[in-house]
C-alpha cells in the first residue's frame, strides 16, 4: 500500500517561505502526477500545483511566480517551495500522488495534510 506523508508546515510572517515536503512509500511501480492540494476552512481542496513523470508543471493563478513544485520520483519525495507568502495562504496543504504499483494497480494516495499559516 503506497503512503504518503507532509511536512514542513508552519507559521510564518507575511513575505516569507516555508518548503513543503512529501515522502512516499510503499511498492511504486510508475508515477502518473504528483500534486499539491490546499483547503480553507469550509472549503473543497483546490490544486496548487502538480507535476508529471516527465517534469512537466503547472499551478494555480494565485500561486504562479511564487510556488515552485520539484520531484525526485528515485527518492519517491516531492517539494513545493513557497515564497512571498501572503496570509490569503494560510490553509491545510495536502500531497497528492497517483502512479500503479507492481502488477498494475492504480493508486491514489492522499496524506493527512500539513498547516500552513502565514501571518500578517
Amino acid at each position: 500500500q503506497v503512503q504518503v506523508v507532509e511536512s514542513g508546515g508552519g507559521l510564518v510572517q507575511s513575505g516569507g517561505s516555508l518548503r513543503l515536503s512529501c515522502a512516499a512509500s510503499g511498492g511504486i511501480f510508475s508515477t502518473a502526477t504528483m500534486n499539491w492540494y490546499r483547503q480553507f476552512p469550509g472549503k473543497q481542496r483546490e490544486l496548487v500545483a502538480s507535476i508529471t513523470r516527465g517534469g512537466s508543471t503547472n499551478y494555480a493563478d494565485s500561486v504562479k511566480g511564487r510556488f515552485s513544485i520539484s520531484s525526485d520520483i528515485v527518492k519517491k519525495m516531492m517539494w513545493l517551495q513557497m515564497n512571498s507568502l501572503e496570509p490569503e495562504d494560510t490553509a491545510v496543504y495536502y500531497c497528492n500522488w497517483i502512479g500503479s504499483v507492481t502488477g498494475g494497480a492504480i493508486f491514489n494516495a492522499w496524506g493527512r495534510g500539513t498547516q500552513v499559516t502565514v501571518s500578517s
